[in-house]
């Protein structure tokens, strides 16, 4: 079966050549209308391939790849939990905590920035 592919550049084309290859394509489809009676089966145009189909996955095969995951994780975890020192450094700051008079004190900076840019607008 032939199937037939679009020029790389079409715009190039003049309108006589565009007319021929609509035509010949028309040629080709009727061809394969009639080759498909004569053989007693219809052959797949080539303007419309076949649809492809959707692939689903059974309940069995879904439980078995979650499971087989959650040992993956679980092994990772053990791992990790082994791994860690048993004593944590109690000194140790939080990263991105603000206290509460850092907090004040910005608040305070950013309303006197914004009420002179206010004032300087007016």
């Amino acid at each position: 079966m032939l199937y037939w592919r679009p020029m790389s550049s079409i715009t190039s084309l003049s309108v006589q050549q565009l007319r021929k290859a609509a035509a010949l394509k028309e040629k080709i489809q009727s061809l394969e209308k009639e080759l498909g009676s004569l053989l007693g089966s219809t052959v797949a145009t080539t303007a419309s391939p076949a649809p492809k189909k959707k692939f689903t996955m059974s309940a069995a095969a879904k439980a078995k790849i979650s499971a087989a995951a959650k040992a993956r994780w679980a092994k990772v975890r053990a791992s990790k939990s082994s791994a860690k020192p048993a004593s944590k450094p109690a000194a140790k700051k939080a990263k991105g905590k603000m206290s509460a008079s850092a907090k004040a004190k910005l608040s305070a900076k950013m309303k006197a920035l914004w009420a002179a840019r206010k004032a300087a607008k007016k």
